[in-house]
């Protein structure tokens, strides 16, 4: 019951109400401080070395492929919240028309040193099984899920550019961390932040459109996008009352445009003299 509290006050962030005790008064002090710095346009290390689930040593820049990515960062023994992170990801992936390999690439990193190919591997398999449910949707090709691990050095160039701040407890044998995911430009720059265990499936379409620069996503999906703001406090996206307006009055007039444009044009047909009945009247 302590690990999941733990859990918990590190899933809900350094967010609190007005009024409300400091947070230091609220989590216990060993996770009081772990939280993510939102570095946002912070260019990763796509020079960082990492070893893949199949034992192979990859570059991080070669696994983009020229998509934005959804980085994870999250161990893979871990007791709790990275599997609810994973979990809560999973399902914001079951619930957007975009698919891995074609629209995003999907990157987890391990951030216990200790971890090997085999312990990414067994993860990465029960992810791409529980991918295909439900029935009748398929699941992501097995390299555009990444499950990494790699040396103390290279971890924490990653986790320090898009400020993941963790720290390991001896004591009970784990690691004290934030909980969240990153969605970063195909170029390889930290474009959002989603926090918490559990995402909303808008939220990371919307996410994935933004980090594109238009290139995933149609015209609707970009509509939709001006018509919510990225709350960068919040790590997520909230509704722009504006832009919402203004997209209703452009579509008013256009709306009035094209009907004044029908009445006048009818109008304009009803006074042309109708060529069969000047025949008629000829004949």
């Amino acid at each position: 019951m302590t690990g999941l509290l733990l859990a918990l006050a590190v899933a809900a962030g350094p967010v609190r109400e007005p009024g409300a005790p400091p947070a230091s008064a609220q989590v216990p002090a060993a996770v009081a401080g772990l939280a993510f710095d939102q570095h946002l346009n912070a260019q990763l290390p796509l020079d960082a070395a990492f070893v893949n689930e199949r034992g192979a040593t990859v570059r991080l820049g070669e696994l983009f492929r020229g998509r934005p990515v959804i980085l994870v960062l999250a161990y893979y023994r871990c007791p709790q919240l990275c599997n609810l992170v994973l979990n809560g990801l999973l399902e914001a992936l079951r619930g957007i028309p975009y698919r891995p390999g074609e629209e995003y690439t999907v990157i987890t990193i391990s951030f216990d040193p200790r971890e090997t190919p085999a312990i990414a591997d067994a993860k990465k398999s029960t992810y791409l099984a529980a991918f295909d449910q439900p029935p009748g949707i398929p699941g992501p090709a097995v390299d555009d899920w990444h499950f990494l691990t790699g040396q103390k050095d290279q971890i924490d160039r990653v986790a320090d550019t898009v400020g993941f701040r963790y720290a390991f407890d001896e004591k009970n044998d784990r690691f004290n961390h934030p909980s969240g995911i990153v969605l970063v430009t195909p170029e390889g720059k930290v474009s959002r932040y989603l926090f918490g265990i559990r995402y909303s499936p808008r939220d990371l379409k919307l996410g994935l459109v933004e980090a594109s620069a238009g290139q995933v996503g149609s015209v609707v999906d970009q509509l939709l996008l001006f018509c919510f703001h990225y709350d960068q406090s919040q790590g997520r996206y909230a509704f722009a009352v504006m832009n919402a307006v203004r997209v209703g009055g452009g579509v008013t007039v256009l709306a009035l445009s094209l009907w004044l444009f029908r009445l006048l044009r009818r109008e304009r047909m009803g006074r042309l003299p109708n060529p069969a009945r000047r025949s008629e009247a000829t004949t």
